[in-house]
Formats: C-alpha cells, sequence, structure tokens
C-alpha cells in the first residue's frame, strides 16, 4: 500500500514535504502534481525506482526521462545551455514546458537519449513541486503519469490511488490537475523545433 499525502498546492505543509523527500531517497517512486499533470517520479541516478517507473508504464529501456529541476542555475549542471537558448528557457520557465538539451557527464548514461546524448530539462511552476525541490536539494527523475492504454494524463488524485496504491511508495494529493502534457521543445538545431505541442504557448516560435 502507497502512502497518501494531501498537501496544500498553495501552502505546502512543511512536515510532509520532508516526509516525501525521505521516501525519495529510500528509493521510493512518487506520483506528484505540476502546472501541466501529474507525474510520476524518483531520485536521479536510482537504477532499480526508474525501472520499477518504466514497468508501470510499460515502456521500454528506449523510453525518454525528464530532470525536473528547481532553477535556472540548476539546469547548467546537467545540460549543456548557450546564452541564446538560456535566454529563451528564462523567458518561459517556470512553466509546462520541456527543454530538450546536450546532457553533461551529471546525467546517468542510462537516462539519456542513446544516440543524440540528451537530456529532457523540465522547470514546472507549481508550489508543491517546487517545495519538494527544494527540499530535496538536486533534481527529479520524471516521466509524464500516462498509464497503458492510456491517451491522457492522469488528473485525478483519487483515481491516481486507485489505479496505483498497490505499485507506488507515495501518492501526492495536490488537487486536480490540467490534462495536458508539456510542451517539448528540442534546442538541438540552429532554432528550436516544437516535438510536441502541449499546454505551454508556442506563439514566441513566431517571435523568435
Amino acid at each position: 500500500m502507497s502512502q497518501y499525502f494531501q498537501i496544500h498546492p498553495d501552502n505546502p505543509q512543511i512536515r510532509l514535504v520532508k516526509q516525501a523527500v525521505q521516501i525519495i531517497r529510500d528509493g521510493g517512486v512518487v506520483v506528484f502534481p505540476t502546472d501541466s499533470s501529474y507525474a510520476i517520479g524518483c531520485r536521479l541516478g536510482d537504477k532499480a525506482a526508474m525501472e520499477r517507473i518504466q514497468r508501470i508504464r510499460r515502456v521500454d529501456s528506449k523510453h525518454n526521462f525528464t530532470l525536473v529541476c528547481r532553477d535556472l542555475s540548476e539546469i547548467s549542471t546537467y545540460a549543456i545551455v548557450d546564452n541564446i537558448n538560456y535566454r529563451l528557457i528564462k523567458s518561459l520557465t517556470p512553466g509546462p514546458y520541456t527543454f530538450i538539451l546536450s546532457a553533461t557527464r551529471e546525467v546517468p548514461r542510462r537516462l539519456q537519449n542513446p544516440k543524440r546524448k540528451t537530456i529532457g530539462i523540465r522547470l514546472p511552476d507549481h508550489i508543491v513541486t517546487q517545495a519538494l525541490l527544494q527540499e530535496l536539494n538536486e533534481p527529479l527523475m520524471s516521466s509524464t503519469l500516462i498509464l497503458p492504454g492510456d491517451d491522457l494524463p492522469m488528473v485525478d488524485p483519487y483515481q491516481i490511488r486507485l489505479s496505483l496504491e498497490h505499485q507506488v511508495d507515495l501518492i501526492i494529493d495536490g488537487g486536480f490537475s490540467g490534462h495536458e502534457p508539456t510542451t517539448v521543445v528540442d534546442l538541438m538545431a540552429d532554432r528550436p523545433v516544437v516535438l510536441r505541442e502541449g499546454k505551454g504557448s508556442i506563439e514566441w516560435l513566431v517571435e523568435h
């Protein structure tokens, strides 16, 4: 049975945040709210927890995980960002975007795209997620919570509990979330390329 924490979306209870982070540090798999939809995640570099997420989502080893970071300075530890892309990311975050960038050596090889050596980076605009990241003091490795056979992410914490309470260690109820995944932007070419249009607006592309 997983634990179930109701954490206030605007004023997170510090006691519950600390307990949640301890579960992550102990190798737990956690479901948490973001500014786009619910996500499933674990500690960066925890191979066993990562494999559990792959089994839950029924994705193979080629599935691209995302690093959920707390701020721009943390991104530079895990991804190579030039000045132009730094300014773009700064203008769009925190927000519902995933950016594809070249990974640094700090990123375990199994998390990188095997051919391109890239990693997805997120800076979500969600108070609960930010509280978790501040307490954890490192990025969360995550994936959108889309269950096998579904096309859209899960949005209702109660339904998530019914579906996953025997498969994850913690479900954080931060209220209903949006049902759209992030907008995925590939920053590896000369110009940004939108790989998936989601919640994040792409109007800025016209100006770029």
